[in-house]
């Protein structure tokens, strides 16, 4: 049975598939002394009580017993080690500008002017102001996406940006700016044109000047529902703004825009142990290219990169960058704290069935997300980035909190990636979804964007792969439907609220 070793210094490699009891290891010349499943790990030597497992060339902690060489190494027999200090580190000013660079360095996007990221989309966004008012826009926006959006060819659809936020909350407590400036930062998206169309009820604590400028709190951007007639009213009153922002956005045309007009964002769900060999490996080798050649990239999950964080201080830039990696990761580990949990309570059960033993493992497979290239910022939840190159968004690493944080961050379309499958996907932009190995792939074929299963076979290498995922990138940002789009898999918008619920 082949298997897969990544570093040097590592005394332990995953199996691609599943292996019995006595079947040889190709090329490590050992034996399984156990039923081994699919990516987990094989001792490749004896490995004594209290010796370091090592994966990717670090400890992924220390054995808990005596494991023979073939043995199972799973999350029962490894202790996991002490989290890195934050407090100490230092920018260390590294990281590698990649140079194989592709010819093409065009896209076909929407521009939004020369400060502005351009839009992958363009989408008419109906931004909430408190959750009461869901059901209510929802039913709207069904109305419109069937009445009258045939009308506007040009505009790719409409979005309900409804959020569970608003209202019964804390307004003006300590950590309240994070779900303030998602939604503040949603309603100003790339792939919305410029056109606000806002809907509150009229007596939430979240109000619209919480939201909008002064200049765009007005009649013809914003309803109150409390100010309509009745059910119809409230809803011909939403559809009668749609219409005239609809008339301005199907007056948008795609034009060519260098890459640099790009903000992109990546996350991993449903990780297994190949996660760090092949998806989020090329993932990351397409973000060096991006962030060359001048696009904005983030990678985000403090949870996940929380054991490998002296690995993103050595590729800081500046002391003002690795000190907002200090606040925002020991902010994440006092907020933990508070709960009585710690970075032990990710991964889930099916990451650990997939192979991922405990959270160095994930984080280490994680961090691959983001390359090699210097970190050129640090941004908190659903916070704007204010320059180009990869940037480190410290967002929750739950799936469906890290995607609508990275989508209030301005991306215009978002790399998924995931072993174990997940449909999860964004009404607001593509969400680009890539399997880790080829039986994923041949279970869910039609909800795979791109297999990296050839990585872990070796019919490809990381290069190859990332070229591939380049061009993939530029084709859907310049109008392909991804998967998630062809079949409208949407999740919700949920904002990171740490704030107190009244």
């Amino acid at each position: 049975m082949k298997a897969v070793k990544i570093s040097e210094r590592d005394n332990v490699a995953v199996v691609i598939a599943p292996t019995t009891k006595g079947e040889p290891i190709e090329g490590f010349g050992v034996c399984a002394l156990a039923d081994i499943p699919q990516g987990h790990k094989v001792a490749l030597r004896r490995i004594s009580k209290g010796e370091a497992v090592i994966r990717y060339g670090v400890t992924l902690g220390y054995a808990l017993e005596d494991i023979e060489a073939g043995g199972w190494i799973n999350e029962f027999n490894i202790e996991l080690p002490s989290s890195p200090a934050v407090s100490e580190l230092e920018a260390g000013r590294q990281g590698t500008v990649l140079t194989d660079l592709p010819e093409r360095r065009t896209w076909m996007g929407y521009d939004n002017g020369p400060d502005l990221p351009a839009g992958s989309r363009n989408i008419l966004g109906v931004v909430t102001s408190v959750q009461c008012v869901a059901g209510v826009v929802r039913n709207a926006v069904d109305t419109i996406r069937r009445e009258i959006l045939p009308d506007y060819p040009n505009v790719d659809g409409v979005a309900a940006v409804v959020h569970p936020y608003g209202c019964g909350v804390a307004i003006k407590a300590d950590n309240a700016e994070i779900p303030i400036r998602s939604v503040r930062n949603i309603a100003h998206h790339p792939n919305f044109g410029g056109q606000i169309l806002a809907v509150g009820l009229g007596c939430e604590k979240l109000t619209m000047d919480m939201i909008l400028t002064p200049e765009e709190n007005t009649p013809e951007n914003v309803i109150i529902l409390q100010e309509c007639q009745g059910y119809n009213g409230m809803i011909d009153a939403i559809c009668n703004a749609a219409r005239r922002k609809l008339e301005i956005l199907n007056r948008r045309k795609r034009v060519e825009l260098p890459v640099s007009k790009l903000r992109l964002g990546a996350q991993c769900g449903g990780s297994d142990a190949f996660s760090g060999v092949s998806a989020n490996p090329t993932i990351g080798y397409a973000f060096d290219m991006f962030a060359a050649l001048g696009a904005t990239v983030m990678f985000s999950e403090v949870t996940e990169v929380r054991d490998g964080i002296h690995i993103l201080a050595d590729r800081c830039q500046d002391e003002k960058t690795v000190e907002k990696l200090k606040k925002e990761i020991s902010w994440y580990d006092d907020y933990l704290a508070r709960s009585h949990v710690d970075r032990s309570a990710n991964p889930s059960p099916g990451n650990k069935k997939g192979g991922l033993s405990n959270i160095v493992e994930k984080a280490m497979g994680s961090i691959a997300k983001s390359g090699h290239s210097p970190i050129t910022e640090v941004i908190g939840p659903g916070e704007l980035p204010t320059c180009s190159g990869m940037v480190f968004a410290a967002t929750p690493a739950s799936d469906i909190v890290c995607g609508p944080s990275q989508l209030a961050s301005g991306i215009v379309l978002q790399l998924f990636s995931t072993g174990r499958g997940t449909p999860y996907g964004l009404q607001e932009i593509p969400v680009y979804k890539i399997c880790t190995q080829h039986s994923m792939k041949a279970q869910w074929p039609d909800l795979f964007d791109l297999d990296a299963g050839y990585v872990v076979t070796g019919e490809k290498t990381i290069p190859q792969m990332g070229h591939e995922l380049y061009n993939h990138m530029l084709d859907v940002v310049s109008g392909e439907k991804t998967a998630a789009e062809k079949y409208g898999i949407y999740n919700d918008f949920i904002v990171f609220n740490p704030a107190p619920i009244t």
